[in-house]
């Protein structure tokens, strides 16, 4: 579990979970999907994503304000006691007043800053921590989260433990549990209906604010290819 604290994340690939058989797949499959219900407690039991405390973008702006405001404030000063100005502001403010508007390199800059703006107003609109899933609050001051990682390897576990299935690879994103088993033995339609009741019940007892849809795909064991 982890609490609120946590550091930025961009986009990441969902965690995998796998155990390798080193076989081959036939071309026998089943799959099935499951959307398990989410019950929640007497108070709704709900909580938000978790936010990002975005150390790392909050420090680089943070720093570049601090040398922007430090040069021009030396610049300032440098001009009231009747020394001249930076030769790179002089050049600046030449550039500036003489450039048209629909300069190449004013349009670049432009777009240079509105990228950078809009990318911090997405920073601040956005809560981050996409690894991290919220559970039911079952207390009004306590929230808690599951890595995602820690979710695919309980389903995984519980994977293992249904009879006839001899592997198996959980992809685990926010609104989706993909489980990929092989089965050595048993019909697979069987092997999938035990995966489904098991993995369901597994995800209910993760106890997440938004349980994830569960996909089910069974295959046979094929024969290993002669080198």
């Amino acid at each position: 579990m982890s609490e609120s604290q946590g550091t930025e994340s961009g986009t990441q690939r969902m965690p995998v979970i796998e155990k390798p058989t080193g076989t081959e797949l036939d071309q026998s499959a089943s799959a099935a999907a499951f959307g398990p219900p989410g019950a929640v407690d007497a108070d709704g039991g709900r909580g938000g994503r978790f936010w990002s405390a975005r150390r790392v973008p909050a420090g680089i702006v943070a720093l570049l304000i601090l040398l922007g405001a430090g040069v021009f404030l030396y610049d300032v000063v440098a001009v009231r006691v009747q020394r001249p100005a930076l030769g790179w502001r002089r050049e600046l403010a030449r550039q500036l007043a003489q450039r048209p508007l629909d300069d190449v390199w004013v349009l670049v800059g432009a777009g240079v800053a509105a990228a950078l703006g809009l990318w911090l107003i997405v920073l601040a609109l956005t809560p981050g921590l996409r690894d991290v899933l919220p559970m039911r609050r079952t207390h009004a001051d306590v929230r808690a989260g599951l890595h995602r990682a820690a979710a695919a390897q309980v389903l995984r576990d519980r994977a293992m433990e249904v009879s006839g299935v001899r592997s198996a690879r959980v992809r685990m994103g926010r609104r989706k549990a993909d489980v990929r088993a092989v089965s050595h033995f048993r019909e697979l339609d069987a092997v999938r209906a035990d995966l489904d009741v098991a993995l369901a019940d597994a995800i209910r007892g993760l106890g997440l604010t938004r349980p994830p849809s569960l996909s089910v795909h069974v295959a046979r064991v094929g024969r290993k290819k002669k080198g």
